[in-house]
């Protein structure tokens, strides 16, 4: 119960920090931290089913299922490539405005 209050704490942490936040790159960590919470919350949450991991054994035991574990790598690399391709972005704006406000570029582009 502890784990999954803490869970849910960081993916609304992620979630606030995205709304309230002005500064790009805030926003682009607060992404970060509320993907990684709702990626821990999928572990969680599949890890319950089994324990073992599905290896040929004599024993009948319930297995983790591995469809799980390779949607979440997905989710991960998918993330990863978003997060590099936000940075990229933030850089390319960071070279036409002195700051990273999102206010200030919306002044100064319209």
């Amino acid at each position: 119960m502890v784990l999954e209050t803490f869970i849910l704490l960081t993916i609304i942490c992620g979630f606030f920090g995205i709304i309230l936040k002005h500064n790009l790159l805030m926003k682009t960590i607060s992404m970060d931290i509320m993907s990684t919470g709702i990626i821990t919350f999928f572990v969680l949450v599949a890890s319950r089913n089994g324990l073992f991991t599905p290896i040929l054994t004599e024993k009948t035991v319930n297995y983790a299922d591995p469809v799980p574990q390779a949607v979440i790598l997905t989710a991960i690399v998918i993330g990863f490539s978003t997060q590099a391709l936000m940075l990229v972005a933030i850089m390319k704006l960071a070279k036409n405005n002195p700051t990273l406000e999102t206010k200030e570029i919306e002044k100064n582009n319209s």
